[in-house]
């Protein structure tokens, strides 16, 4: 029996820095642009846009150049194999030493419910192939930016460089994934200064270790009357008429 449907797009794209090759992302090749200065600013080799002076797309949309402002770039050594989609990589030590987040932020199981339960409605590529991920960064009441890609990981980097590009702000801002939360997506919340991070899967034992050193609030599992809290739980305010959750 033969199926017609939609298939997502997946492959791999290379990204330069000052003319070497940095990475091999494989992804949606889609707003390159976005993902390659998310993904430098979550590896922490560069803090902002402002210290590029070049990118570019190839033509294709297989390569992606980024030249900085500064010409003493050096790539790193060390690479850690994630357990990201399509095995991702990181050039940060995911257990060393992050600042504890600080922020009055506080949301209601209502609010998680009703964020995720937009950002499914916006994913229009997954409604149409049903392979892919989302990510949204929202303020409690409201998505403020919506990405997708095969790979869950890259959703995060794709988010933090349109929210560069766009300057909109991610401190004291709700990330919502659809996608099962790891370390290296914990680390890349945590670095874009985000307290709360809700998925609609689960979190791994490292990412809830995590989230408690780096006081972050980790939920899970978040349905529409229920949800799983496993770190970070003063944050979450009760609703007026409790829905069931659990501290997990």
């Amino acid at each position: 029996m033969s199926v017609e449907g939609a298939v997502v797009n997946e492959a791999p794209v290379r990204l330069f820095v000052n003319g070497s090759e940095l990475a091999t992302i494989m992804c949606s090749p889609a707003d390159l642009d976005l993902l390659a200065l998310g993904f430098l600013c979550s590896e922490g080799l560069i803090q902002g846009p402002e210290e590029v002076r070049l990118l570019k797309v190839c033509p294709s949309a297989t390569c992606v150049d980024v030249w900085l402002r500064r010409a003493d770039f050096e790539l790193p050594t060390r690479r850690i194999i994630t357990s990201g989609c399509g095995g991702g990589v990181t050039f940060t030590d995911l257990a060393g030493a992050l600042d504890p987040l600080r922020s009055e932020l506080r949301v209601t199981p209502r609010q998680l419910s009703a964020l995720m339960q937009a950002l499914i409605d916006s994913a229009s590529l997954h409604r149409e192939t049903g392979g892919t991920h989302a990510a949204a960064l929202a303020d409690g009441a409201n998505l403020l930016a919506v990405t997708e890609d095969v790979g869950r990981h890259n959703t995060i980097d794709k988010l933090w460089g349109r929210c560069l590009v766009e300057r909109i702000p991610t401190q004291d801002r709700i990330l919502l994934s659809t996608g099962r939360i790891s370390s290296e997506m914990l680390h890349k919340a945590a670095r874009m200064h985000v307290p709360v991070v809700a998925s609609r899967t689960s979190p791994t034992s490292l990412s809830v270790a995590l989230a408690g050193a780096w006081n972050v609030t980790l939920a899970g599992y978040v349905r529409r009357e229920s949800l799983n809290v496993y770190a970070g739980w003063e944050r979450i305010m009760q609703d007026e008429e409790e829905p069931r959750y659990a501290n997990a």
